[in-house]
C-alpha cells in the first residue's frame, strides 16, 4: 500500500455539452456520459488531504482550477475553447469528486515519474 490516495474526476452532463459543443471538428459523433467517464485520470494526493470529507472538499477548494485545466486540457489543447468562468460552483456542477484512499502498488519496481 502506498501512502497516497487517488482522486478521480467523474465528469457530469454539463461537462459533456460543453465536449460536444466546442469540438472543432463538426463531424465529430456526439459522445456520451458514459464514453466520456470511460478513462479518467488519477490524481495521486496526500493521505492526508483525503483523511476526512472536510480536509479533501479543502483540498479540492485549493487545486480545482488546476484540476479543471488539466481535464480541459486532455480535451482540447487550444484554450480559446476553455470556458472562461471556471468557479467552484461551476466545477462542482461539472464534475463528481471520487477519492479512494487504499492505493496498493502491486509491483516489484520503483515508480517512475514521466514528467521528472
Amino acid at each position: 500500500m502506498i501512502n497516497r490516495a487517488a482522486l478521480i474526476l467523474r465528469y457530469k452532463e454539463p461537462a459533456v455539452h460543453w465536449i460536444n459543443e466546442v469540438d472543432p471538428a463538426p463531424e465529430s459523433t456526439p459522445l456520451s456520459l458514459s464514453e466520456v467517464n470511460r478513462e479518467q485520470t488519477v490524481y495521486l494526493i496526500s493521505d492526508e488531504d483525503a483523511d476526512t470529507d472536510k480536509t479533501l472538499r479543502q483540498w479540492v477548494q485549493d487545486n480545482f482550477s488546476a484540476l479543471w485545466e488539466s481535464e480541459l486540457e486532455a480535451w482540447y489543447t487550444d484554450e480559446s475553447l476553455w470556458p472562461t468562468n471556471r468557479t467552484m460552483k461551476k466545477f462542482d456542477q461539472w464534475f463528481d469528486v471520487e477519492c479512494h484512499t487504499v492505493v496498493i502498488d502491486t509491483l516489484d519496481a520503483p515508480l517512475v515519474d514521466d514528467d521528472a
